[in-house]
C-alpha cells in the first residue's frame, strides 16, 4: 500500500501565486537560492540531459535589466506602455531565478520533453521557495520572448529561450490575496 505525505498534498492543494510586484527585502541568501535550486532540479531531464540552465538575478542586475528592456523597446518603436511593461518586473524585482531552456540536440529524447523538463523545473523552484517560506511568483512578460533582449540580457543562444522568471522574495502582505477559480476537473478529465 503506498504512503501518503498528507503535508505534501496540503500544501499543493493550499499553494498560491502572490504577485511579485508586492515583494519586499529581504530575499533568501545565496546559499538559501542554493538550497532552493537543489531541491528543484529534481525534475525530469531524461537520463541526467539537463536541457536548461539558470541565471539567478540580484538587485543590481534588475536595474540593469529593466533598462535593457526599455532599450529594447524603444529599438521596436514601442509606446509608453510597451516601455512599463517591459521595465515593469526588473524596476520592482528583488530577486529572482531565470530559467533558460536550453534543449541538446539528442534524437532520442523528443524537444517536447527537453522543453517541458524546464517547465517543471520553474514550477519546481516556485514549489521549494514556497515550502522555504518566501513568496514565490513565476512571471514572464514580453521581454522574455524577444530572442534579441534574451541573447543580450541572459546571453540566450539560437536555440535557448526563458522558461520562466521566478521571482523570490519576502511577501509584502501578510494576507493572501482571495483564491481565483480553479478548474472544473469535471469538465476537463475524461477516463479511458
Amino acid at each position: 500500500m503506498p504512503q501518503r505525505n498528507q503535508a505534501a498534498l496540503d500544501f499543493l492543494a493550499s499553494r498560491r501565486s502572490l504577485p511579485a510586484k508586492t515583494f519586499t527585502a529581504p530575499v533568501p541568501t545565496r546559499d538559501e537560492v542554493t538550497e532552493i535550486l537543489a531541491a528543484a532540479t529534481r525534475v525530469p531531464d531524461h537520463g541526467k540531459l539537463e536541457p536548461w540552465r539558470i541565471v539567478v538575478l540580484d538587485r543590481a542586475a534588475m536595474g540593469r535589466l529593466a533598462d535593457l528592456a526599455e532599450a529594447r523597446a524603444r529599438e521596436l518603436g514601442g509606446d509608453d506602455e510597451k516601455i512599463a511593461k517591459g521595465r515593469g518586473q526588473y524596476d520592482l524585482g528583488q530577486l529572482a531565478v531565470v530559467v533558460i531552456s536550453s534543449p541538446k540536440p539528442v534524437e532520442k529524447i523528443p524537444l517536447a520533453e527537453q522543453i517541458l523538463s524546464a517547465g517543471a523545473l520553474c514550477m519546481n523552484v516556485v514549489h521549494a521557495a514556497t515550502a522555504a517560506g518566501w513568496g514565490a511568483c513565476w512571471l514572464t512578460g514580453w521581454p522574455a520572448h524577444d530572442a534579441t533582449f534574451c541573447a543580450r540580457a541572459f546571453g540566450c543562444l539560437e536555440a535557448e529561450t526563458v522558461a520562466g522568471i521566478i521571482h523570490i522574495a519576502t511577501p509584502g502582505t501578510s494576507a493572501l490575496p482571495p483564491d481565483r477559480p480553479r478548474p472544473d476537473l469535471a469538465r476537463l478529465v475524461s477516463w479511458a
